[in-house]
């Protein structure tokens, strides 16, 4: 006597994935297929955009410090790892300090030095908003995309039952539930691509804001030649040495 576990295990056998795709034609391969790469790709950008936030946000919680408690301009500059977003602030704002002097028109220092700062920042926040539109586009089409995929299962689906001329409902529901697969299929291509998105967001406004208040520091110590600089909080003193085990 077959139990339901066996019709179960039969029906997984009859209709799945590859059954869908099968009774879809080329354009089910096709809406898959983009449906992988899509996501893969999104994969990849959260990924590698997490990674590169992790870098600017250690920056600006040890590298600033760091700076911070230097001597001069020029020494803090060396206490960020090369190629890092905080120190190419620093040498831009070097390098406007030196190129104000060569200006021939005369021009505020305190505007031209705020006027290459702000280009230094929106240069290196758009570097961390890559990527991010390609997410954004994932998670609002790939839903249609699967949803497309389904219309046309459904449609062949159809077809091939109107020619059989068996519209009983264990014919209908198998054939329509492999359809509904590329719909469920777009979902999980959406929802990670939706929520990595604005998680990626997030930490993007946070990295801007820190590196706001760190150009506006750095723009009121470069106009007072140092005299102006934000307060720094003392490094946590070492843990102190363990006594000696008394004597016996």
């Amino acid at each position: 006597m077959t139990t339901a576990a066996d019709a179960a295990n039969v029906a997984q056998k009859q209709f799945g994935l590859m059954e869908a795709l099968e009774q879809g034609g080329f354009v089910s391969w096709a809406i898959f297929i983009t449906l992988v790469v899509m996501s893969a790709v999104s994969w990849y950008i959260m990924f590698t955009k997490l990674f590169e936030q992790g870098k600017v946000l250690k920056q600006s919680r040890e590298g600033v410090q760091k700076f911070w408690t230097a001597s001069s301009i020029k020494d803090g500059v060396n206490k960020f790892e090369k190629n890092t977003a905080y120190r190419q602030l620093v040498e831009d704002g070097l390098r406007a300090e030196d190129e104000h002097s060569k200006l021939i028109d005369a021009q505020d220092q305190h505007e031209w030095m705020h006027s290459s700062l702000q280009r230094s920042q929106d240069a290196i926040n758009a570097k961390l908003g890559t990527g991010l539109a390609f997410l954004a586009t994932v998670g609002s089409t790939s839903p249609f995309v699967g949803l497309l995929g389904t219309v046309i299962g459904i449609y062949r689906a159809l077809i091939k039952i109107g020619a059989s001329g068996d519209a009983s409902i264990d014919k209908v529901a198998g054939p329509v539930g492999e359809a509904l697969i590329m719909t469920a299929l777009g979902l999980v291509v959406a929802v990670p691509a939706v929520m990595g998105y604005n998680w990626l967001n997030r930490r993007n406004k946070l990295i801007q804001e820190r590196m706001s208040t760190f150009c506006n520091d750095l723009h009121g110590y470069m106009m007072s030649n140092g005299a102006v600089r934000p307060a720094v909080k003392a490094a946590a003193p070492a843990a102190a040495a363990k006594p000696a085990a008394a004597k016996a």
